[in-house]
């Protein structure tokens, strides 16, 4: 009897010491669980103008880093970008708005469509690059606005290259010019200021003079740069030997052409005060629900990794000192004066600017 009750309590000392370790090892997967939980895929959506263009394994480095995925929405040219980013004020469908620049910074700034954020690499970029004291907008590239012309097309209509604004409202540039419109396009509105900058508002022949007389003179206006550029300019079949671009546009196209071109096949426009330096930036959108997320992707445009995918890309400069620039960028042009013109300017003026311009230019 007695070993049976022995047997008896053996089996159940047993039994408590299976329970126990059953409960032990309970207790102890419980920060697995919490781990798979925090590995979970998260989603950073981001809203850029039709230009935004970074390498697939770019964006793939970011993603695997961060455990996220990255889903780009593009919203037409800058300005209508930045409508859209307005429109969605405090319940954006995006988290990350990139591509704003200096011409529209202060718009989106008294809307107050940002939050702030100070990314700890911003202490590596040059002061006359930052876009905002504030840190709600953080610089990213920059590039230089101002007119591209095709070689060919002048030397064969034997047209002597301009050296002033004013000859573009002579005879033999009729018909010749196709910009962009400033309200809807950020190089047209660089384009815009840089001849308010050159002309004046007030002098006997100011800046809306000279819109006048390009009206009379036929020049195109287009939404949007890519339409401009690979639509109407002669480059690209289209009738408009001279075009609103960039200063880097003709190191790209050296780059495009596989080798076709040792040299560039157009080239840059650069007149004293006619040429605009424009800083794009990135900024987090009020209402995000993935603010740390966005933050490292703020601090990973910075990173030399991003920095240098910029210029082959998207054909600006990188705003990191650190970052290099590809060999093709050796055609691309720096203007020695480009137009002088303040944000606070720019931010009590633009609207201003744009509607006179409108009623001049689009009437």
């Amino acid at each position: 009897m007695k070993s049976f009750i022995a047997h008896v309590s053996l089996l159940i000392l047993i039994l408590l010491l299976t329970i126990g370790c059953s409960n032990s090892t309970s207790v102890t997967n419980t920060p697995e669980i919490s781990q798979t939980q925090s590995t979970q895929i998260r989603e950073l959506k981001i809203l850029a103008h039709d230009s935004f263009d970074i390498s697939d394994d770019v964006i793939q480095e970011f993603e695997d880093i961060n455990n996220a995925k990255i889903t780009i929405f593009k919203a037409g040219d800058a300005g209508e970008m930045i409508n859209r980013a307005i429109l969605e004020k405090g319940n954006p469908s995006t988290d990350i708005l990139y591509g704003i620049d200096n011409t529209y910074m202060t718009r989106a700034l008294k809307e107050e469509i940002f939050q702030p954020y100070v990314s700890p690499m911003i202490s590596n970029i040059p002061k006359h690059l930052i876009l905002d004291n504030t840190s709600h907008i953080t610089p990213v590239d920059y590039g230089y606005v101002n007119i591209n012309y095709d070689k060919d097309y002048l030397k064969n209509n034997q047209l002597e290259l301009p050296t002033s604004l004013e000859e573009l409202t002579q005879p033999q540039w009729k018909g010749k010019l196709v910009v962009e419109n400033p309200a809807t396009s950020s190089p047209g509105l660089a384009f815009l200021i840089a001849t308010v900058s050159y002309f004046g508002e007030n002098d006997d022949y100011n800046y809306l003079d000279f819109w006048e007389s390009l009206r009379m003179n036929d020049v195109l206006v287009k939404d949007g740069w890519s339409d401009a550029y690979y639509t109407d300019f002669t480059m690209y079949g289209g009738d408009r030997p001279l075009v609103v671009s960039y200063a880097t546009s003709p190191a790209a196209e050296v780059f495009f052409s596989d080798g076709k071109y040792l040299e560039p096949p157009t080239g840059n426009i650069l007149i004293d005060n006619a040429t605009f330096l424009q800083i794009e930036g990135v900024g987090i959108l009020h209402g995000t629900s993935v603010d740390d997320l966005a933050e490292k992707f703020v601090d990973y445009t910075l990173s030399k990794r991003f920095q240098e995918d910029i210029p082959s890309r998207m054909f600006v400069y990188p705003v990191n000192p650190e970052a290099s620039t590809p060999d093709f960028f050796k055609f691309a042009q720096v203007p020695t004066l480009p137009a002088v013109v303040t944000h606070t300017t720019i931010d009590e003026k633009r609207d201003e600017w744009i509607n006179a311009w409108t009623k001049i230019v689009l009437r």
